[in-house]
């Protein structure tokens, strides 16, 4: 079994525990939750399936319906994250077709395999990290206290960097050769090292200089010169070779820059790679928001006209077909295969419908999840069930001002009720605009701190939300009358 499967291995959440820890910062749309639970399920059910079938079961991809701001794009990242697997989000209506100004499709693909490799060496780092604090402390103290050679004849010179008043009272360096007297010294100052005693020292050390210069970037414009690009960069910047360069620096940031510098030296770029490339063809989750944006809306295919932006819809949506499909994409670290990538779409489809895609790229999205608007009650329960909701993010930062704050119950709803009125009113966006409103109602607070209000509890009740909010309720909205 390989190192990857392994790890789906461990991280084997059943359809059911998703949910739960998907609840814990989403409210509501519990057929969303399903359909994507189902679907991380079935990969670690593919991955553990006889060899002769696995690599014939091929992932359902979804397409989430609904207005913005109910939760779409929040779900797929928190299924990546439970899944501990490559995700990218990418919008439809950035990306043109072949032959247009503008980035292909395939760069989804690139900049997804770029993800995974890196979170393989992020994890390959963290392994070797207390490995790497080790030579980096060696290399701190050769710096400080620079090692006597075992030739080198006795002598009472100190060292470089040592601090004769700082040895030992006890220890007579007269008794002892050089290299006694060294290894003493360097003792003692390891420990001062590790004590944080000397983080304020400042040292002068080696660094890596890249030798890539601003003026020999490639730009490439799209398709495979954007990859062109990149690979003759990363070869015109490596002809100059590693060089160093010398920094003066304080030993507690000496300690972070040799760390990254070690560590990478220890990890192995090469399995690195080869792990990535297989994580991001087993694992990868690629959302696209806005896809209704490619769509070729009803009104217009009606209309018979055969230009116009319509066109680039469809080509962009030609050149998606392949890769939802799975096909084989060229990267500068080697051949990718999207078969088993997992793909979400999303869109609010106000203006087109999900059967205006092309037949083929509609049936490459199989289960297909409308998301319910979200009520007042929603709102409240967003407000004061998540883990990271935004009544929880404000508490936590004045927390750190020394002032603590709480909402009461009937706050809560009223700020719930008026996001509500203003969505109706203005623009449906959903949850965010909660932030909106949270913002205008908490705006004096969040200014007085720390200059008026150093410290103490605070209260948020219904009087203080109607109080600071009154004007934002009343007000109409004029922004259909400017020009």
């Amino acid at each position: 079994m390989s190192t990857l499967q392994k790890t789906v291995t461990q991280k084997n959440l059943t359809p059911q525990q998703v949910v739960a820890e998907l609840n814990k910062y989403i409210v509501g749309q519990d057929d969303a939750k399903r359909s994507v639970s189902i679907a991380l399920r079935n990969r670690w059910r593919r991955m553990n399936a006889d060899e002769e079938i696995r690599d014939e079961i091929l992932p359902n991809n979804i397409l989430l319906i609904g207005p913005t701001g109910v939760g779409k794009t929040e779900i797929a990242r928190r299924l990546a994250k439970l899944a501990e697997a490559p995700f990218i989000k990418v919008e439809a209506s950035k990306f043109t077709e072949v032959g247009y100004v503008g980035r292909d499709v395939e760069s989804m693909i690139r900049d997804l395999t770029d993800i995974a490799i890196n979170m393989v060496k992020t994890e390959m780092r963290d392994r070797v990290e207390e490995e790497a604090r080790e030579i980096v402390e060696e290399r701190i103290l050769d710096i400080l206290i620079p090692p006597v050679k075992k030739n080198q004849g006795n002598s009472n010179n100190s060292s470089p960097g040592f601090d004769a008043n700082s040895g030992d009272q006890d220890f007579n360096p007269q008794s002892a050769s050089d290299q006694e007297l060294n290894e003493r010294t360097r003792k003692k100052f390891r420990e001062k090292l590790r004590n944080g005693e000397l983080d304020e020292r400042e040292i002068e050390i080696e660094v890596q200089k890249s030798g890539r210069s601003p003026m020999m970037q490639v730009f490439g414009p799209q398709g495979g010169m954007e990859e062109m690009g990149i690979n003759l960069q990363d070869m015109l910047g490596n002809l100059g070779g590693q060089k160093k360069t010398k920094r003066k620096v304080t030993i507690e940031e000496a300690r972070e820059i040799l760390l990254e510098e070690e560590a990478e030296k220890l990890i192995d770029h090469e399995s690195a790679v080869q792990e990535g490339l297989e994580r991001v063809q087993k694992q990868g989750i690629i959302f696209i928001d806005e896809i209704d944006k490619v769509a070729e809306s009803s009104n217009n295919s009606k209309g018979g006209g055969g230009g116009g932006p319509d066109v680039s819809r469809q080509g962009v949506q030609r050149d998606m077909l392949p890769i939802v499909e799975g096909s084989n994409v060229s990267t500068k670290h080697g051949m990718v295969k999207t078969d088993h990538m997992l793909f979400i779409g999303s869109g609010a489809f106000h203006v087109s419908k999900p059967s205006d895609l092309i037949p083929e790229l509609q049936g490459r999205f199989p289960i297909r999840v409308e998301l319910n608007s979200l009520t007042e009650e929603d709102f409240f329960d967003i407000l004061t069930q998540p883990k990271n909701a935004l009544t929880k993010q404000y508490q936590a930062m004045l927390k750190s001002e020394g002032v603590d704050i709480e909402f009461t119950e009937n706050a809560l709803k009223e700020v719930a009720s008026i996001a509500a009125q203003v969505n109706d009113r203005v623009e449906n966006i959903g949850a965010r605009r909660l932030h909106t409103i949270l913002s205008s109602l908490l705006d004096e607070l969040l200014f007085a701190v720390p200059d008026d209000i150093s410290s103490g509890d605070i209260t948020i009740d219904k009087d203080y939300v109607n109080k600071q909010l009154d004007d934002l309720v009343k007000d109409k909205d004029l922004s259909q009358y400017i020009l």
